[in-house]
């Protein structure tokens, strides 16, 4: 088993590919083919997921949001990280530079 990669702010990330995500609500939903598993990635994961449909990096991610929530950046840094962290495992997404 592989081990997970650490994040940090400036590893860049980007989805996988094979996944279908749609809108419920105004939170996005997403069913990973390859594992043939459900994620809701709520309102705030489904605007990390859209900053990611093209690589970016951590520090990226964090100030998109801090712009849309006027969120403090330790505070954003402090959840992000984990969720992405989680999507990672999950292989949801990976580290761009890593073809």
């Amino acid at each position: 088993m592989k081990q997970p990669k650490i994040l940090s702010i400036d590893t860049v990330l980007v989805q996988c590919e094979g996944n279908i995500v749609s809108d419920m609500d105004g939170e996005k939903v997403m069913l990973s083919v390859q594992k043939g598993k459900y994620f809701n990635l709520g309102q705030v994961g489904g605007d990390i997921w859209s900053a990611i449909s093209t690589p970016r990096s951590v520090k990226e991610i964090i100030e998109s949001l801090q712009q849309i929530y006027e969120i403090d950046a330790d505070i954003c840094e402090q959840d992000v990280i984990p969720f992405l962290q989680h999507l990672l495992k999950e292989d949801l997404i990976r580290v761009a530079d890593a073809e």
